[in-house]
């Protein structure tokens, strides 16, 4: 395989499950190393990256060929990856509210992001209009009474107190 880090390669398959309901056709492909460690003990490899314009909270998503490249097993549970490496075990450890500061921060702005482009798809249909249909009407207000619901009955809670009351419907069985 040649390893060009310069340029992005073309790259005709689309995946899925990134956008819900939805395949994506990646912009191209990267190869690009990727370490997990430290300087005293870690581990790279070689990933190939898909490269799209998706707006989501992911900078990179690390799938299954990822964790067969390493060697890597997920710990669901406790939030760990462990691979091996030359001198132990690597241990990566998520960071829980990192991730879901991350997280709600890139939510917020992929909604901004759509209002915006709602608003400017607006502006762009009001522009095309005449001037006279940009024009509110005015309408006189409809009157409205209120009326009592004929299958609703108004019952005494208590002898004591005739003030106490509550309705039920009137179309109720005997029982």
């Amino acid at each position: 395989m040649d390893f060009n880090f310069k340029r992005l390669q073309p790259c005709e398959e689309p995946f899925y499950s990134i956008v819900l309901d939805k395949g994506c056709y990646p912009i191209g492909q990267v190869v690009l190393p990727f370490s997990f460690g430290t300087q005293a003990n870690y581990r790279t490899e070689y990933l190939i990256f898909e490269v799209a314009n998706l707006k989501t909270s992911y900078h990179a998503i690390l799938g299954r060929p990822m964790l067969v490249r390493f060697m890597a097993i997920p710990h669901h549970t406790y939030l760990i990856l462990k691979m091996p490496a030359p001198n132990s075990v690597l241990s990566v450890y998520d960071d829980v509210k990192t991730s879901y500061k991350c997280d709600t921060v890139a939510l917020q702005l992929a909604e901004v992001l759509e209002y915006s482009a709602k608003a400017t798809a607006i502006v762009a249909e009001a522009q095309k209009l005449d001037k006279d249909q940009l024009t509110i009407p005015e309408m006189e207000p409809t009157p409205t009474t209120m009326q009592p619901n004929p299958k609703v009955k108004k019952i005494c809670l208590s002898l004591e107190d005739p003030s106490k009351t509550t309705l039920i419907g009137s179309d109720l069985s005997k029982k």
